[in-house]
C-alpha cells in the first residue's frame, strides 16, 4: 500500500466514529508577510488598501497532499477609527476540499507615537466537500467499481456547510508588533448526507515580530507564530534581513522537539515597486515525511495602495535655502 493510500485510509478511519474532530488551520510559511491570515484584527493596520494573494503546495512528491490558495484584502476606515476586511481561503487535502469566506471588522485605538491597538471580530462561512470515491475501507470491494461495504462512508461527493466566529487583538508599534487570535469559537460542525460530521475545533494563535534597524542599509525582522488548540503546540520562528528597504531574505524553523519538528524554511523576496511585494519560500522537510516528499513551495504577492483612500500620503517637504 503506497503512502497516499495509507493517507486516505487514515482519513477514513477518523470518520468511523461519525464525528471527526481533527480540523486544522492551513499552514503558511510566510506568515510574517500575511498577518491577516491568522488574525482578523490586523484589519487596516497596513494603513491603506492592502491585497494579498498566497499559493502554497505542500509536500511535493506524492498525491493527495495539501494545496492552499488564500486571498485577502483589508483597509482602514479612519472616519470611524475602524478597519474592514475580506478573506477567502481554499484548500485541498486528500479527499477533502475546504472553502472559507471571512468578513471582518476591527475597532482601532490610536495611541499616537505609542502605537495602535486593534480589536477585531469576524464571521466565517465554511464549506467542506468529501469525495467518497477517493476513500478506501478495509472491507471494501473495488474490483468492479466502488463498494465501501460501510453505510457511513460516501461513494460520491458529499458537501456540508456551516458558520463560525473568530476574534482577535493586535498591537502595532514602530519597533514591534504582537497579536493574539482565536478561530472557530463556536466549534461548528459540518454534516454530510451519510450522517457523519466534521467539527471545526477552536484554534489559537500568538504572533510577535520586531523591526530592528542595523544600519542605513540593513534592518532585521525576527518573528514568531505559535499555533495551539491547548492539546498540541506548533511554534514557528523566523528572521528576515532586509537591504535598502527593498530586497530581503531569511530563514524560518517549524517545531520544537522530535515529534513536532517539520521543516527548515528558506525565504527570498523584494519590493518590485512601491506598491508591489513578492516573496517565495521553500520548506525543506526534516520531519517524519522527509523521505516521501521533496519539500513545499509558497508564493506571496501583496499590493498596497500606499495612500489614504481618497487622499494622497503627503510627500516629504524639502526646504531650499534660496527661497527661505
Amino acid at each position: 500500500m503506497n503512502i497516499i493510500k495509507c493517507f486516505l485510509f487514515l482519513s477514513l478511519f477518523s470518520l468511523l466514529p461519525l464525528v471527526l474532530k481533527a480540523q486544522q488551520p492551513a499552514q503558511y510559511s510566510l506568515f510574517m508577510l500575511n498577518k491577516y491570515a491568522y488574525n482578523n484584527a490586523y484589519n487596516g493596520l497596513d494603513e491603506s488598501l492592502s491585497i494579498t494573494g498566497v499559493f502554497r503546495k505542500q509536500w511535493l512528491g506524492f498525491s493527495g497532499t495539501p494545496l492552499n490558495v488564500n486571498f485577502n484584502t483589508h483597509l482602514p476606515v479612519e472616519v470611524i477609527s475602524s478597519g474592514i476586511g475580506l478573506g477567502i481561503e481554499y484548500d485541498v487535502i486528500g479527499a477533502y476540499k475546504n472553502l472559507s469566506i471571512r468578513g471582518s471588522y476591527s475597532y482601532i485605538l490610536d495611541f499616537g507615537k505609542n502605537g495602535k491597538l486593534s480589536l477585531g471580530l469576524a464571521g466565517r462561512f465554511l464549506q467542506k466537500n468529501l469525495d467518497g470515491a477517493q476513500l478506501l475501507t478495509p472491507e471494501g470491494n473495488y474490483e468492479s467499481g466502488i463498494n465501501h461495504n460501510d453505510p457511513f462512508v460516501p461513494v460520491t461527493n458529499e458537501t456540508g456547510m456551516s458558520f463560525s466566529l473568530d476574534a482577535g487583538a493586535y498591537f502595532k508599534h514602530k519597533f514591534f508588533e504582537v497579536g493574539i487570535s482565536a478561530i472557530n469559537l463556536t466549534q461548528p460542525s459540518v454534516g454530510f448526507a451519510n450522517d457523519s460530521k466534521v467539527t471545526y475545533l477552536r484554534a489559537y494563535f500568538l504572533s510577535a515580530c520586531a523591526n530592528l534597524k542595523l544600519s542605513d542599509k540593513f534592518s532585521l525582522h525576527p518573528s514568531l507564530l505559535l499555533k495551539t488548540d491547548f492539546v498540541k503546540f506548533q511554534p514557528e520562528i523566523a528572521a528576515l534581513l532586509k537591504w535598502n528597504d527593498n530586497i530581503f531574505g531569511g530563514f524560518a524553523f517549524r517545531g520544537y522537539d522530535n515529534k513536532s519538528t517539520d521543516a527548515f524554511i528558506f525565504i527570498l523576496g523584494m519590493h518590485i515597486t512601491k506598491n508591489l511585494t513578492l516573496a517565495y519560500s521553500y520548506d525543506l522537510s526534516i520531519g517524519s515525511l522527509n523521505s516521501y516528499n521533496s519539500g513545499s513551495h509558497e508564493v506571496v504577492l501583496n499590493y498596497n495602495l500606499n495612500k489614504k483612500i481618497g487622499k494622497e500620503i503627503p510627500s516629504k517637504i524639502i526646504f531650499n535655502p534660496r527661497f527661505l
